[in-house]
């Protein structure tokens, strides 16, 4: 579904990311662990075209997507999240995904309809999905981090996405809200057989939620495999998971 070839960008001469090469299978859940600075925000952005590759390529199922426009790859079927949250924070709830609704449906120019009477069944439906619907009149900017979360969530899914990237979905979170988003994420996952790539910091999240695990250090991949293999590997302890011997 999603295939990064010897990707690199520097920035004043440090190379943020280096020669990364990945590969993430269809419905597969693929983590991006690393210290801070390892690189991990600087893929994302390449991948989704916020920022360009001095050299390397990205493929979106088979397709060439390198340097693409963000709006152009939503268009593909990609969506993302941010480490900072990005929702409409003087909408209500219910605007915020019917907003995403009509913007990725092309009716942002319909001039014959009025806007809140479109797909109105459908944003109802996301967010009950979503677990948000009895916050639907809500302001979006007046809701806890948590459910901000859930509805920057609701915003990615209104583009029926087929591959969905997370750049630390759980950041704030308390332990609950935590582990209530990452059930909503297994869920949604599994019900619209989503493949998902997300970077955490959190490693009770990544060990038990990721198929398998990629590890930056210094924008390079210096590990990658199935969570028990990268819990014992003796390079990715000594420069993230904590072993100093």
């Amino acid at each position: 579904m999603l295939e990064v070839r010897k990707l690199r960008r520097s920035f004043g001469g440090v190379l943020a990311v280096d020669d990364v090469s990945l590969a993430v299978q269809p419905r597969e859940i693929v983590a991006i662990i690393g210290p801070n600075g390892a690189g991990k925000s600087t893929l994302f952005n390449l991948i989704t075209g916020h920022l360009r590759a001095d050299a390397g390529n990205v493929y979106v199922d088979g397709r060439e997507v390198t340097g693409m426009a963000p709006h152009r790859l939503c268009g593909l079927g990609v969506a993302r999240s941010f480490q900072r949250t990005n929702i409409f924070p003087r909408l209500s709830v219910f605007e915020n995904v019917q907003t995403a609704l009509i913007a990725h449906r092309r009716r942002g120019r319909d001039i014959w309809s009025r806007a809140d009477d479109l797909f109105r069944n459908d944003a109802d439906k996301l967010l009950r999905d979503i677990n948000l619907h009895d916050k639907a009149a809500a302001i979006g900017g007046e809701l806890s981090h948590g459910n901000q979360k859930q509805l920057e969530l609701g915003i990615a899914l209104a583009g029926n996405p087929t591959l969905l990237l997370l750049d630390e979905p759980t950041a704030g979170m308390s332990v609950v809200e935590t582990r209530e988003s990452m059930a909503l994420l297994h869920r949604i996952a599994a019900e619209r057989e989503l493949t998902l790539l997300f970077s955490e910091h959190d490693m009770d999240v990544v060990f038990s939620t990721a198929h398998r695990i990629a590890v930056l250090h210094q924008g390079r991949i210096i590990a990658e495999g199935a969570p028990a293999a990268i819990r014992e590997h003796a390079e990715v302890k000594r420069v993230y998971l904590g072993d100093r011997r």
